[in-house]
């Protein structure tokens, strides 16, 4: 079931089965083990994110916004490979949403119950695809988020949704800047049978 949020900010609830939750829960916890897997973003100004991150096709520098092929930011190692069943994935939800992309670059956060995310927009891509409207598309595993998203400034009312494992979300066309982020956890909502804590979103884009 989908809900438009905004003209071209689309929430598809359960989007994946529980079966595809579970399998895509134990698929980010092993990327994450691997050499080149979690680490924490030291951002400009000296502070730490409140996420852990790995990146997947392209390494997002936390330290200049740009995308580049080592983690010149944190130990210089080589930027794992997109895989393709994950690419399909992305496919699949941009379809969903009545749109294309061609993803080069996952972004998979893992968020403990004190995760959050402060409003941003996704702009470091190329400005073809931003100005093409080309979407990110993300999907959660694990326990709940208060996701907020707004306008084109910062300073913009934003609205709040829960985004729930297995939920995906398009943010395309004219809400491709949109402003967003995570304002909390919901702790202990995850689905038993993923045996994990916390929260996982696949955040995917095309350079």
């Amino acid at each position: 079931m989908s809900a438009e949020i905004y003209p071209g900010t689309l929430h598809i609830k359960s989007f994946l089965t529980l079966e595809e939750q579970e399998a895509l829960a134990q698929r980010c916890e092993e990327i994450g083990s691997r050499p080149a897997g979690f680490y924490t973003p030291l951002v400009r100004g000296g502070a730490h994110m409140s996420i852990r991150m790995v990146c997947l096709g392209k390494h997002w520098n936390a330290k200049t916004y740009k995308y580049e092929p080592t983690r010149s930011d944190f130990d210089g190692l080589a930027v794992q490979e997109l895989p393709e069943d994950l690419k399909s994935l992305a496919k699949r939800i941009a379809s969903e949403a009545g749109m294309e992309i061609e993803p080069d670059i996952c972004i998979l956060n893992s968020y403990s119950g004190v995760g959050r995310l402060g409003l941003h927009q996704d702009k470091d891509e190329r400005r073809e695809t931003i100005e093409a409207g080309i979407p990110v598309v993300s999907v959660s595993i694990g326990d709940s988020a208060k996701f907020l998203i707004g306008g084109l400034k910062r300073k913009d009312p934003v609205k709040a949704i829960i985004l729930e494992s297995g939920d995906a979300l398009v943010m395309g066309g004219p809400s491709r800047l949109r402003y967003h982020g995570v304002s909390c956890i919901l702790q202990d909502t995850s689905p038993t049978e993923l045996r994990i804590q916390g929260r996982f979103n696949l955040n995917f884009r095309q350079y």
